[in-house]
């Protein structure tokens, strides 16, 4: 879920949730209920008999209302574990050969290919940022160009020494990776 999206809902359900629970905790406390107010005072229930009774003759109304309920609770347990679940990888499965195996710290790979990245020719930042699983990492990078970098040298150069390098070293079939690049631009200066 894009981070914008995330933010804007979650500051829309945290307005609404505090206008509502200002407006129960003022009237709780004896201020005058709003107009938009769906009770008339302070000792007014949420449900009447009237309105809790008024659906019990027909069958389909409490199934109904507690699969909505259910469904509205796997989305908010969905949506938390999409905003706490970790973006990076922490750790890489390394196949040693013995069968045993190691773990390679993801920020390990992650500065070793940054730094290989920011020293190709062209090249003047790199931001490299590790997902996937630990048995098949992938790899999203940002590359900074300088204004006078081809992008294809760049890239077959990333490609061929960098990435197959970062591979090699930790022993992977495979590492797909995602390259972003954008030229460096500098800002307009009068020469006299």
């Amino acid at each position: 879920m894009p981070k914008t999206v995330n933010r804007v809902l979650l500051g829309l359900l945290g307005l609404v949730l505090l206008a509502v629970g200002g407006s129960v905790l003022a009237v709780g406390l004896g201020a005058p209920a709003p107009s938009w107010w769906i009770h008339d005072g302070r000792h007014d229930v949420l449900l009447d008999d009237s309105e809790r009774t008024r659906w019990r003759d027909h069958g389909w109304w409490w199934p109904v209302v507690i699969a909505v309920l259910a469904v509205l609770l796997l989305l908010a347990l969905w949506w938390l574990t999409a905003v706490l679940r970790r973006r990076r990888l922490a750790e890489i499965l390394v196949d040693t050969g013995d069968g045993a195996g190691a773990l390679l710290r993801g920020r390990a790979l992650q500065s070793a290919l940054t730094t290989e990245a920011a020293a190709l020719d062209g090249v003047n930042r790199a931001h490299v940022h590790l997902t996937g699983r630990r048995n098949a990492p992938q790899t999203r990078m940002n590359l900074v160009l300088d204004p006078h970098a081809d992008p294809s040298t760049t890239l077959h150069t990333l490609t061929t020494q960098t990435l197959a390098h970062a591979k090699d070293s930790a022993n992977l079939e495979s590492l797909p990776s995602e390259v972003r690049m954008r030229s460096l631009r500098h800002r307009e200066q009068r020469v006299s």
